[in-house]
């Protein structure tokens, strides 16, 4: 496994993909120290709330199909699975390999934005202390909601060699989330909108999808990441190269 993540990793180093992990943290961290807050609201609360608007709303989501359709771009072209899977590599070994290495990136990602909103505390002086568990939360959370989008667009990914394809799907599901967010009977169960709701955990601000518990959250993130993952899974181990 280590060795197919090496092999994964020099070929995304070819290209500049790799770089989009700050864009996202970056425009968050603009927003977020532009943003005037009124009233006797945590600042690090509200802080997290406006550069999780930008980051874990749109751009966290897009992410994942960027990364998942880019580490599977090279074996689409040329016949380059049949000559990935004649190498002395197990199928298993390749899709996690892949999946595993477009977590890394998210989790890249994740630690820009924390990184984000330290600095934003730091240039604006905030005068109460960092509420280390609540950020945490935030951030882990985020990544957490984001395994089963990885997990169902490394299937789209793997199934369709249109680099094209797995984003445009990516996109219109992304672009809802303005909406379905704020709703509490379909925000808990929409894949899309989870690393927005548990980046939101963190803040005092309870609308919409937010009302639900934890428990929920954990429940519908873990069971369609199971339900996705083992689908790609199954679909790769038995797709014919």
């Amino acid at each position: 496994m280590r060795r197919m993540l090496s092999s994964e990793w020099l070929k995304l180093r070819k290209s500049s993909v790799w770089l989009l992990i700050f864009v996202s943290p970056l425009l968050a961290t603009f927003v977020g120290y532009v943003e005037k807050s009124e009233g006797d609201y945590n600042p690090w609360f509200v802080t997290i709330a406006f550069m999780s608007f930008i980051h874990a709303l749109l751009f966290l989501p897009l992410l994942t199909g960027v990364f998942s359709a880019f580490v599977c771009r090279y074996e689409h072209i040329g016949g380059g699975w049949k000559q990935l899977l004649a190498m002395p590599v197990s199928r298993a070994s390749v899709y996690f390999a892949k999946f595993l290495l477009v977590l890394i990136l998210l989790a890249g990602a994740q630690l820009l934005f924390l990184g984000g909103l330290l600095c934003i505390g730091w240039m604006k002086g905030y005068s109460v202390p960092i509420p280390w568990d609540e950020v945490i939360q935030s951030v882990l959370g985020g990544w957490f909601a984001c395994f089963p989008l990885v997990a169902l667009q490394m299937f789209v990914s793997v199934a369709w060699s249109s680099f094209a394809a797995p984003l445009a799907i990516n996109v219109v599901f992304t672009i809802p989330n303005i909406l379905v967010v704020n709703s509490a009977k379909y925000g808990p169960i929409y894949p899309w909108a989870q690393p927005f709701i548990s980046m939101m955990g963190a803040s005092d601000d309870k609308f919409g999808a937010l009302n639900v518990s934890l428990e929920t959250l954990l429940f519908v993130i873990l069971g369609s990441f199971l339900l996705f993952l083992a689908a790609g899974f199954t679909y790769f181990m038995r797709k014919e190269i």
